[in-house]
């Protein structure tokens, strides 16, 4: 299972750590991701990964 969320499906962001002196190495930002239990439109329990933010907007419904 890969670190996206099951909503939105926000996933890893890549880029640059730039120090002083201006030397460039490579970082990722992953996403704040909770593994919950979401009561599907058919009336299932599943088991996901939902970013924060999703959970807090109300896109999914807690099971």
């Amino acid at each position: 299972m890969a670190r996206v969320c099951y909503v939105c499906t926000k996933g890893t962001t890549f880029g640059k750590n730039v120090s002083h002196a201006n030397n460039k190495t490579r970082r990722s930002w992953l996403p704040n991701l909770r593994r919950v239990h979401i009561v599907t439109s058919e009336g299932d329990r599943k088991h996901v990964r939902v970013c924060t933010r999703c959970l807090s907007a109300g896109k999914v419904r807690k099971a």
